[in-house]
C-alpha cells in the first residue's frame, strides 16, 4: 500500500510517532510539519514539511490538496484550536480529539469540574479566577501539613504548576499567577488543590470515543535536576513500564474508561490518545490532570515497546473500530528515556549549540527534539534537545545503557538528570533480587519530607537566640551575646540494638550512642562539653543496663565530654523480653567565629580529606539485616569474609569518635567545612555543608574499603547508587581543607592518632550533580581492596 502521513509537531514526540509510523508497511509517506533535524534524516520515508502552524489554514490547504490517509497531532495547542475538527469536516482522518474534547487537557477549571461530576477521583480543590479570593480562601481553610498545589488554568507547557508549603508561599503563587501573568493568558484562572502524595504515573490509552486499550504506565521525571530538585520542565525522562499491581491497573482502567464514558455523555466523544497523570496514593489512584494527546516525554519510552502497527491503530480509533484489534506489546522489557537539555532550560535556554557524538552511538535511539541543522552541523534549537532512548529485558541495563549513551553526547553547557528510572527501579527490586534501604523499611526520601514539611511549625518555637533552622548536623543557640554558641545534638543507634541484643553483646552500643551525638555537633565546629541518655525498657535488666551505661562512659571518655544524667523508662507493654531503646543528647560550644561550615570560604579546588570508618558504624542496620536474613544467616555465624570473626563481632564493631583527632585541626582554623556520614550515606551529606554552587567529586581508589561493604553489595545485590546512599563505605567523616592547609591538617591529624586519614577528591563547580564518585564500581568489582590500584575511571554520580 502507499498510505501518506501527516505528523503535526517538532519535538521528540513527534519524532518517535514519525519513526513507529515508518515501521508500518502500509505507510508510503510520512510528513512532520515543522519536524526538526531528526525527522529530516531518519528515514527515507519521511520528510519535513515547512508550514506555519499559527495558521490552521495552511496546514487544511495542505492537507485538501495531498488527501493524507492520517493526520497525527502531537502537540496540545493545535487541538485547543480545533485542528482535529477542522480536517475531520472534510473527511480527512485525524487522530487527536475534537476542540470541545481537548478541554480535558486545555481548561483545567473545567476538568475538576468535570471530575466531580462524573465522581472521578481526584484531590479536593477550587477555583478562582480573583487573587484575593483565592488568598482568601487558603488563609481561611483549617490548618493543612500538606502543601496546597497551584494550577495556571489554561496551556502552560506543562510548566503551570506551583507547590506551596506553606499559606504564605501559596498566596504568593496566587498572585504571581492572576495578578502577574508569570503564565500569560493561561492563568486568568486558576485551581487551588490539595497535594496528594504516593507514587506518580502516567498512562496513556488509546480511545475510539467508546472502547479503550490502555498502553504500559511510564514514569515521568518533571523537576530539571538529580533527586527532584530544581523548576518544573516539561521532562527530563521517563522510565516504562512503570511497576503498578494487576489491582491498581485494574482501577486505573476503570478511570479510565469512566472518563471516556463521562465525555460521551457530555458531548464531547474523544478520539485520540487520553493520557492521564495519578497519583498512587494510599487510598488508591487519584487523577492529577488529563491530556489530550501523546504524552512527551512518555512516548519516547513507551512506543518502542509497542509490537502492533500505529498506523493501524490509529485508523481503528478514526473509525470506531479499536475493539476489533489487538494490541501487542513486548513482554519483560524496559525502557528509559533520558533527556539532553540545553543551559538554562527551562527559563531561557541557550541554543546554537553544536552536537558532537551521535556517530559514535549504539544500542540506543535517539529522538530529536529541539535541533536543526546550519551548514552542515547538527545543533541545538531548543529546550529540551535530544531524547536518548534504550531498551533491555534488565531494567537496570536499560537505564544504564540510556545513562552511558546521554554522557556520551556533547553539548556545551548541556545537562540531564541521571536518576531516570531509579524509582521505578527501587520498587521493582522490592519484588526482585535487588535488596535496597527503602525495601527494608527506612524511607529516606519520607524522613527529608518531614523535615520540609515540620520546618514552619518547629519555626514557630523560635525565641531570641535561636540561630539557622533545623536540618543542620546540630542546632546552635546563641545563650550569651558575648559568649561562644551552644550546639546540641541528638540522636539514636537504630536497628544496631537488634543484633546487640540477639549477640548479647551490650557493651560497644552506648560508644555508638555517643558517637552519634558528639561527631553531629563536631562537624559544626563544636567541642562536646556535656551527655545525656535514654534508656527504654520493658522491665529493668540491671545487668544488661550496666552494660549499656558502661559503653556510654567509654564513649564519653573518647569524646572528653562528660556524662551529667539521663532517665530510666520501664514501659511494660512498649517493649518486650530483652527489647530496650537508647538516645542520647549532646551540648557542645564553639566560638562564634569559628562556626562550620564557612560556606563563603568553600571554593573550586579546595582538598577533601576523608577518615577512615571502623564498618557499617550506626546506620543502614535494617537493610544489614534483611541481606543476612535473606541469605540464611544468623549474626552468631562466622562471617564469610572474615573466618576468625562472627558477622555480629564484625558488624558491632563501635562508630568511631572523631573529637580527639579533629578538633585541633577545627580550633586552627584548618578545616572549613566537615559532614558526618550517617544516615543519607555519602550522597546526601556531603551536600549538606556545601554551597548550592559547588559539588565533591571523590575517587574511590584513594581509600580503603572494609571488606563488610562489598559482601553486603553483592549478598544483597545492591546497586552502586544504594550502597553511596545507605552507608558510609570506608569514610566515617569528610573534611574540607583549602589546598594551602592540606599537609598540616593531615599532620595534625597523624599525630592526634588518625594515620589513616587520606586526600579523597576535591572541590569542584556543581553543573546538576552533588557528589561524584569516580571509580566506585570498579572497586567494588575488584577482587583486591588496596588504595591507588590503577582501574580505568568511571563515575557514579549521585
Amino acid at each position: 500500500m502507499s498510505e501518506t502521513v501527516l505528523v503535526i509537531g517538532n519535538g521528540s514526540r513527534e519524532h518517535v510517532l514519525a519513526w513507529k509510523l515508518a515501521k508500518s508497511s502500509k505507510v508510503h509517506k510520512i510528513f512532520v510539519c515543522p519536524g526538526n533535524a531528526g525527522t529530516l534524516k531518519e528515514d527515507r520515508k519521511i520528510s519535513n514539511l515547512s508550514l506555519d502552524l499559527k495558521d490552521l489554514s495552511k496546514v487544511e490547504e495542505w492537507c485538501l490538496k495531498e488527501k493524507p490517509s492520517l493526520v497525527v497531532i502531537g502537540p496540545e495547542d493545535p487541538l485547543n484550536r480545533g485542528l482535529s475538527d477542522i480536517l475531520s469536516n472534510h473527511g480527512i482522518p485525524c487522530f487527536g480529539p475534537s476542540q470541545s474534547a481537548a478541554q480535558i487537557e486545555c481548561d483545567k477549571s473545567y476538568a475538576k469540574e468535570f471530575m466531580v461530576r462524573h465522581e472521578i477521583p481526584t484531590a479536593r480543590h477550587k477555583v478562582f479566577v480573583s487573587s484575593s479570593e483565592g488568598k482568601k480562601w487558603v488563609t481561611n481553610c483549617p490548618p493543612n501539613l500538606k502543601p496546597w498545589v497551584v494550577k495556571a488554568s489554561g496551556l502552560a507547557a506543562g510548566k503551570g504548576v506551583l507547590i506551596g508549603t506553606s499559606t504564605e508561599e501559596t498566596c504568593r503563587y496566587i498572585e504571581q499567577i492572576l495578578d502577574d501573568k508569570i503564565f500569560g493568558d493561561a492563568g486568568n484562572s486558576i485551581v487551588v488543590e490539595d497535594f496528594l502524595e504516593g507514587d506518580e504515573v502516567s498512562v496513556m490509552a488509546f480511545s475510539d470515543g467508546v472502547n479503550i486499550s490502555v498502553m504500559p504506565p511510564a514514569q515521568d521525571h518533571k523537576r530539571a535536576f538529580d533527586n527532584d530538585a530544581g523548576p518544573n520542565t516539561g521532562g527530563m525522562g521517563a522510565f516504562c513500564p512503570y511497576p503498578c499491581s494487576s489491582q491498581e491497573m485494574q482501577e486505573i482502567s476503570a478511570i479510565i474508561q469512566k472518563t471516556i464514558n463521562g465525555m460521551k455523555a457530555d458531548g464531547r466523544k474523544f478520539i485520540g490518545v487520553l493520557f492521564t497523570g495519578f497519583m498512587l496514593t494510599s487510598d488508591g489512584p487519584k487523577v492529577l490532570e488529563f491530556n489530550a494527546r501523546f504524552g512527551d516525554p512518555e512516548t519516547q519510552s513507551v512506543l518502542p515497546l509497542l509490537n502492533s502497527d500505529l498506523f493501524d491503530i490509529c485508523l481503528a480509533c478514526i473509525s470506531g473500530k479499536l475493539s476489533t484489534i489487538t494490541i501487542d506489546w513486548r513482554d519483560n522489557f524496559y525502557s528509559c528515556g533520558t533527556v539532553i537539555a540545553s543551559s538554562g532550560y527551562p527559563d531561557k535556554p541557550i541554543t546554537g549549540k553544536q552536537i558532537n557524538g551521535l556517530d559514535k552511538l549504539s544500542d540506543c535511539i535517539i529522538f530529536h527534539g529541539g535541533t536543526k541543522w546550519i551548514d552542515d552541523r547538527l545543533t541545538s534549537s531548543g529546550g529540551r534537545v535530544l531524547t536518548v532512548v534504550a531498551s533491555d529485558n534488565d531494567p537496570q541495563k536499560a537505564i544504564n545503557k540510556s545513562q552511558q549513551a546521554a554522557s556520551s553526547i556533547k553539548i556545551e553547557g548541556s545537562f540531564y538528570r541521571h536518576d531516570i528510572g531509579v524509582r521505578a527501579l527501587k520498587k521493582l527490586n522490592k519484588a526482585d533480587h535487588h535488596l535496597s534501604y527503602r525495601s527494608s523499611g527506612v524511607d529516606i526520601d519520607a524522613g527529608n519530607q518531614l523535615v520540609d514539611r515540620i520546618k514552619s511549625m518547629v519555626g514557630a518555637t523560635h525565641r531570641p537566640g535561636v540561630v539557622g533552622s533545623i536540618g543542620g548536623f546540630g542546632g546552635l543557640f546563641d545563650a550569651y551575646p558575648d559568649g561562644p554558641l551552644l550546639v546540641a545534638g541528638t540522636d539514636g543507634v537504630g536497628t544496631k540494638l537488634r543484633i546487640a541484643i540477639e549477640c548479647n553483646i551490650l557493651n560497644t552500643v552506648g560508644i555508638d550512642l555517643v558517637a552519634m551525638c558528639v561527631n553531629d555537633i563536631l562537624v559544626q565546629g563544636a567541642e562536646p562539653l556535656f551527655f545525656l541518655d535514654y534508656f527504654a525498657c520493658g522491665k529493668l535488666d540491671v545487668d544488661s543496663a550496666s552494660q549499656v551505661i558502661s559503653g556510654i562512659v567509654q564513649g564519653c571518655k573518647l569524646a572528653n565530654c562528660a556524662l551529667i544524667g539521663g532517665e530510666t523508662a520501664e514501659m511494660p507493654g512498649m517493649y518486650h523480653g530483652k527489647d530496650f531503646d537508647l538516645a542520647g543528647f549532646s551540648v557542645g560550644a564553639v566560638d562564634r567565629k569559628s562556626v562550620l561550615p564557612r560556606l563563603k570560604e568553600i571554593s573550586e579546588g579546595d582538598v577533601l580529606i576523608g577518615l577512615p570508618s571502623s564498618g557499617v558504624h550506626s546506620n543502614g542496620f535494617s537493610l544489614v539485616r534483611k541481606i543476612i536474613e535473606k541469605k540464611g544467616l544468623s549474626f552468631n555465624d562466622k562471617a564469610p569474609f572474615d573466618r576468625s570473626q562472627t558477622l555480629g563481632q564484625i558488624l558491632l564493631a563501635p562508630t568511631r569518635i572523631y573529637v580527639r583527632s579533629v578538633l585541633p585541626a577545627v580550633k586552627l582554623g584548618y578545616i572549613v567545612a566537615a559532614s558526618h556520614i550517617t544516615g543519607g550515606g555519602l550522597t546526601e551529606n556531603i551536600p549538606r555543608v556545601l554551597p548550592s554552587h559547588l559539588a565533591a567529586e571523590l575517587d574511590a581508589n584513594q581509600w580503603v574499603m572494609p571488606p563488610v561493604f562489598k559482601w553486603l553489595k553483592e549478598a544483597g545485590s545492591l546497586l552502586d547508587s544504594e550502597m553511596l546512599l545507605t552507608f558510609n563505605c570506608g569514610l566515617g567523616m569528610i573534611l574540607v581543607v583549602k589546598q594551602d592547609n592540606v599537609n598540616s591538617t593531615l599532620n595534625l591529624l597523624k599525630i592526634n592518632g588518625e594515620p589513616g586519614a587520606k586526600i579523597v577528591g576535591k572541590i569542584v563547580k556543581r553543573s546538576d550533580l552533588p557528589v561524584i564518585v569516580n571509580n566506585f564500581e570498579s572497586l567494588m568489582d575488584s577482587p583486591s581492596n588496596g588504595v591507588g590500584s590503577e582501574t580505568a575511571k568511571k563515575s557514579c554520580c549521585i
